[in-house]
């Protein structure tokens, strides 16, 4: 429904609306924008757009900080404390009007910032945008839907940033900045902070803020003895600056366990009209102690906690540092969380304990993906002081009745370590990909340069992509001759470079001494694609300890499994068609628990034609299967090709996407899983030539890293295996990352003991 201009707005609980006059040019109707989704603290939700008499929401493509600040001061605060991606707030209705939102900031409206034009997007609503707004609003706006519990709610201050001033010639050099003065943004102007009545707890709120799960003792006297060397010296204005209220923030007072600076009370001015701000004060000065990640030695740090309340956490499937789904170490598995009162002070505790500050969000619903296995807490209640989440009160999920569609996630706040100005894609198509070009130093200067293709893999650009921020990589690629690279980058300054795919940046791998590219780089540059979203794919460990079983199958069933070489070599001797083979036999049923769909790296066009099977491989080896000894040598192999890659099961609510029949397309959407049943051929290890004995039985999916995946770790499945020579029996089967490592280890030696191998 449009309103008439002069018509007061209609105030919903859930929706607040504000009305703009277009700027003259392109916009000729009036545009309003409200804040919707499920009712939580006022100034914040999914964000949705009145265009042409209909509401439609804004895709996360391209959005950030800027357009989330242009949103907020048009429905009415003062600035925006963060904005959220990935429907957050709840998918909406109708059409999505907005994607790809580039604004500078300053704009005066959302529609004046650079878009791909009303309607046009290729988004779905589970890319619908959010903002968190501050709670002061701007005079003469109109008024809230709802005023209890806001964020920022604390009279006079608007908070838009908090930073260190670094003062010491120390603290400069250092990244991340770890020390110095604390400045607030109020009203688009930074303000320093009065010490007077400063207390650790503030400290703590700050240090939270900026990415740092500790504050530190500071020496004070020190840093007063330098602010009055400052006031005397006449070549100094901090004299007629400290005297000025404007330059102040008058009072902060916290009480350690606030997620953000908004949520403390504050005084921006003093109470009396003429009261000086900070008369015999100085600024407050903070000091950091950064998360062993972000230090530059990596000694770790004791923790104060008892260890019988320290339960293990990580994060998984998110696509920066410091997200993910929230899981914990119960019992020696892993788990998830339910997402039953999961709020920002518990994800601050999960982040603290990560070595990050603290939460910009607690996720809810299933956003970073759904895990598999246990769902260890719900309802969890911390207070904000706990050293781990095992502190905090909370239920076993067995009581709650949750499911993985609700599992918790959360975004930490991260130090800012200037990572994003070390590295740039160029050429690309769009700034989503092209050739990497990296800032290293070259005979003592800092240089830009290529990065020797050579060796290059998805390990390396997953570094380069999480390190600009841009999510995954899709796509490592060892030539780039389509791309051009930048004239003053066209010299290899990078080779050799290896890594595990957790670093942070490029310059954290291991590389090259001296540079040594024999390609010389040109076409032979590095480059990758980056992607916001991956898909996971893990295996159902507990189906296939429920179906293994023993075939002794005739040759004359086998021609087509023997030309697809899914026999041991032994085979090849055999006097065809007599005879048969003793084959270990599972069905295995494969989860997407990313946010992508799975779908093979080539084309229908370039997929592989087996006719005496056929049918069409779409990936070559899409699972290998081993047979090992508990020494971890090979006794058997077999392999999968994926033949049929389709989505052969999906939760209630999700549709069945990918399907094989009639040449269609292939993949394993979201939430879905692909089962190949135990009596298909190939299914299976050939162990005619294995003799009685206590095996590792061991699945690899994705085993070449084909097509890239959020979370490499978890594609490994391991069995514990007997096989008397006519039965055999599977055991504690689990992915690779399903259990904590005492656990595996206490396994591997007990089995080591039974059978002298140790």
């Amino acid at each position: 429904m449009v309103m008439p201009a002069a018509a007061r707005p209609i105030l919903l609980p859930l929706v607040l609306l504000l009305c703009w006059v277009a700027p003259s040019g392109q916009e000729p109707a009036p545009v309003q924008l409200r804040l919707a989704g499920p009712r939580g603290s006022a100034g914040e939700g999914r964000l949705e757009v009145l265009y042409q008499g209909r509401w439609g929401t804004v895709c996360d493509d391209g959005f950030d900080f800027h357009a989330a600040t242009v949103a907020c001061r048009q429905l009415g605060y003062t600035a925006a404390v963060t904005w959220t991606h990935s429907a957050t707030y709840g998918q909406g209705e109708g059409p999505i009007w907005l994607d790809n939102v580039r604004c500078g900031g300053s704009e005066g409206s959302l529609a004046e910032c650079v878009h791909n034009g009303w309607g046009t997007s290729d988004c779905h609503h589970g890319e619908d945008a959010g903002v968190v707004c501050s709670g002061q609003r701007l005079p003469g706006s109109p008024p809230q839907a709802a005023t209890s519990g806001h964020l920022g709610e604390v009279p006079g201050l608007s908070l838009e940033e908090v930073r260190l001033k670094p003062i010491l010639a120390r603290a400069k050099l250092s990244m991340p900045v770890t020390e110095g003065a604390v400045e607030v943004k109020h009203n688009g102007r930074w303000r320093q902070v009065c010490d007077a009545g400063w207390t650790r707890n503030n400290s703590r709120v700050v240090c939270g803020m900026l990415g740092f799960p500790r504050e530190k003792h500071v020496n004070t006297s020190f840093y007063r003895k330098l602010w009055n060397m400052k006031l005397k010296d006449p070549n100094s204005s901090l004299k007629t600056l400290s005297q000025k209220n404007s330059f102040w923030v008058h009072k902060v007072r916290c009480q350690g366990t606030e997620p953000h600076l908004a949520r403390c009370p504050t005084q921006v001015a003093p109470p009396a009209p003429r009261q000086q701000a900070c008369p015999h004060g100085m600024h407050a000065i903070v000091s950091c102690l950064p998360g062993p990640t972000f230090q530059k030695g990596k000694g770790k740090g004791r923790s104060k906690t008892s260890p019988g309340k320290v339960l293990p956490v990580r994060l998984r499937a998110g696509t920066h540092a410091g997200e993910g789904r929230v899981e914990v170490l119960r019992h020696g598995q892993w788990g998830t969380v339910c997402d039953k009162q999961w709020d920002l002070a518990a994800a601050s505790v999960v982040c603290r304990q990560l070595g990050y500050g603290t939460a910009k969000q607690a996720l809810v619903g299933a956003q970073m993906g759904q895990g598999l296995g246990p769902i260890h807490m719900s309802e969890v209640r911390c207070t904000g002081h706990e050293q781990s989440l095992g502190e905090c009160r909370f239920q076993d999920a067995e009581r709650s009745g949750c499911r993985h569609e609700a599992d918790a996630a959360v975004r930490c706040h991260v130090p800012h370590m200037d990572f994003q100005t070390q590295v740039r894609l160029a050429g690309g198509r769009s700034p989503e990909e092209g050739v990497v070009e990296v800032l290293a130093p070259v005979q003592g200067r800092l240089q830009w340069g290529a990065v020797c293709g050579a060796q290059w893999g998805l390990n390396e650009a997953m570094v380069v992509c999480r390190q600009l921020g841009l999510g995954f990589a899709s796509h490592a690629l060892q030539e780039t001759w389509y791309w051009a690279g930048s004239p003053d980058a066209a010299q290899v300054v990078m080779s050799g470079v290896r890594c595990a795919g957790t670093e942070l940046a490029l310059q954290q791998c291991q590389r090259h001494g001296p540079v040594h590219c024999p390609s010389g780089g040109g076409r032979f540059s590095a480059g990758v694609t980056c992607t916001a979203h991956a898909p996971d794919l893990v295996m159902n460990a507990q189906l296939v300890q429920e179906t293994a079983y023993l075939e002794d199958r005739p040759l004359e069933l086998l021609y087509c499994a023997h030309e697809e070489r899914c026999l041991s070599r032994s085979a090849d001797h055999m006097h065809w068609p007599y005879g048969h083979r003793r084959l270990l036999r599972f069905s295995s049923q494969i989860h997407n628990l990313g946010r992508a769909d799975f779908r093979p790296k080539m084309g229908r066009h370039a997929w592989t034609w087996h006719q005496c099977h056929r049918h069409f491989h779409s990936i070559e080896v899409f699972t290998h299967y081993d047979l090992l000894t508990l020494n971890g040598s090979k006794v058997a192999e077999g392999h999968k090709a994926s033949f049929c890659l389709e989505d052969t099961n999906c939760p209630e609510g999700l549709q069945r996407r990918f399907a094989c029949a009639n040449f269609g397309e292939q993949g394993v959407s979201v939430g879905c899983w692909d089962t190949y049943r135990h009596d298909i051929d190939c299914q299976w290890i050939d162990i005619t030539d294995v003799p009685p004995g206590s095996y590792t039985f061991q699945v690899v999916v994705n085993p070449k890293h084909e097509v890239a995946e959020s979370d490499f770790s978890n594609n490994v499945m391991r069995c514990r295996c007997k096989y008397d020579g006519q039965r055999v029996w599977m055991h504690g089967c689990h992915t690779s990352d399903a259990y904590g490592a005492d656990v595996v280890n206490d396994l591997e030696r007990q089995e080591r003991l039974a059978n002298n191998l140790v």
